[in-house]
């Protein structure tokens, strides 16, 4: 292979490299400019916790629990059983709740069908016998594209809103508390600085193989051993 081809490839492959870079700090991520935080559950329900994965992306539950616990959706009268948590680690969503197919997109958009139904018994389907579950929810991240009218200096951090997600406990209601923020400049380097930096480095690894390639391809044969004479 040429030499210029050899540095066209270990261009692509560290551009291939600085895309696969971005799309894993992006895909299947919240937005980097917010950060959503639980705060707690009111009342506390033993053996449950709640944590925000990916900025303001998603939430996880993790029920090591007795009692059986009961997440609503976004239909408030009546409310829709959305996510069930069972003792034993059994984890149940509700393909009646609307909330199940509004999730699967992070804005507006998503298509829910006829017989998803607050009011209709719920259909439940097992989804996880480990105790842990992870979902979107719209409650706990900022709905617009548009930057939100709280945000009056982007550089700092800001609450936008608090939020909260419905649930019960054999009967007794309760909910998960939070507070969304905008996460303004803040100390840290942004993700494309990462972005770029692994760029950076991959080109030079890349720079590195080339030119130690072309060195061995133009290194002379090793001469032959001399005869002595005697």
């Amino acid at each position: 292979m040429a030499a210029s081809a050899r540095v066209f490839a270990a261009a692509a492959l560290c551009a291939l490299a600085a895309g696969i870079i971005a799309t894993s700090a992006f895909a299947h991520s919240g937005n980097p400019d917010y950060e959503s935080l639980v705060r707690g559950v009111t009342p506390p329900i033993p053996g449950l916790s709640v944590a925000v994965l990916n900025g303001d992306d998603r939430l996880e539950v993790e029920y090591t629990g007795t009692r059986p616990v009961t997440i609503y959706g976004y239909n408030r009268t009546p409310k829709d059983p959305y996510i069930r948590l069972s003792a034993g680690g059994q984890v149940e969503v509700n393909l009646r709740s609307p909330a199940y197919y509004l999730n699967q997109e992070r804005f507006s958009g998503a298509f829910v069908p006829d017989s998803a139904d607050p009011k209709a018994p719920p259909r439940w389907k097992v989804v996880a016998r480990t105790g842990r579950y992870e979902f979107h929810d719209h409650r706990m991240h900022w709905m617009s594209k548009s930057i939100p009218p709280q945000v009056t200096d982007r550089s700092k951090r800001t609450k936008i809103v608090a939020w909260n997600v419905p649930l019960s406990a054999q009967g007794a209601s309760g909910a998960i508390t939070g507070e969304l923020f905008w996460r303004g400049s803040g100390p840290g380097a942004p993700v494309g600085a990462f972005v770029a930096f692994g760029a950076i480095v991959l080109l030079g690894l890349g720079s590195v193989v080339v030119v130690r390639r072309r060195r061995r391809a133009g290194k002379p044969a090793p001469a032959a051993p001399r005869e002595e004479a005697w």
